[in-house]
């Protein structure tokens, strides 16, 4: 029953779509602005970086302390830990507060992540998002990236870390939950992916057909 409990506080904490909400009071419906995600890095680019830092710090906390105050307490731990840490993400992915639509869920990712961790794995997916950003950066010859190439970037990089989790054997709750943000991280990101497999046609691409009709 605690499990459960927790669970649902965590997926409401996660739905809280601030980013979307300061966008409102910046004046834009992330919705209808940038690529459409209701999110603090679309806020960013809609609404200038005071209210994007804002976006991020937000979705980042919502993440990261409800979740780090349950750990502490003890309230939760080993396959427990799943359901309850991964229920922000999905929280911000399919909102409430937006008819089950949502944001790609990146900022929480990092909150949630730096909970169970301590800040390693979150420390360790920056780190290769940064390094993905610079190969990028070089092949594109300084050029800013696209969106389709940052989605790539941002789902490429958890499944490096889910690799890297698996072979420095990382316990299997940790494991599950880096697999279960990866494929919601797919999902949340699929009309880019399949945009940047169609640009790019020469990598292997999952899935041929177009996807159905996307979250904002």
């Amino acid at each position: 029953m605690l499990i459960l409990i927790l669970t649902v506080i965590e997926f409401l904490c996660g739905s809280l779509m601030f980013s979307y909400w300061l966008g409102l009071a910046a004046g834009k419906d992330l919705r209808t602005v940038g690529d459409g995600n209701p999110g603090a890095f679309n806020l960013w680019q809609a609404a200038g970086f005071k209210f994007g830092i804002a976006g991020v710090f937000l979705d980042f906390i919502k993440g990261y302390l409800p979740l780090a105050v349950f750990i502490t307490a003890g309230y939760t731990s080993g396959l427990a830990l799943v359901p309850i840490a991964i229920a922000p993400i999905l929280g911000h992915a399919f909102s409430p507060f937006l008819g089950f639509r949502g944001g790609k869920s990146i900022a929480v990712t990092f909150g949630v992540w730096s909970a169970v961790t301590n800040f390693v794995v979150s420390f360790a997916y920056a780190v290769i998002l940064a390094l993905l950003m610079v190969v990028a950066k070089f092949y594109r010859k300084g050029k800013p990236t696209s969106t389709e190439t940052d989605a790539f970037m941002d789902v490429f990089g958890m499944a490096v870390v889910l690799i890297g989790l698996i072979l420095m054997d990382f316990p299997s709750n940790l494991v599950l939950l880096c697999l279960l943000n990866f494929l919601i991280l797919t999902y949340t990101n699929r009309q880019k992916l399949y945009a940047f497999f169609k640009l790019h046609p020469t990598l292997p691409r999952v899935n041929n057909k177009p996807p159905t009709q996307s979250h904002p």
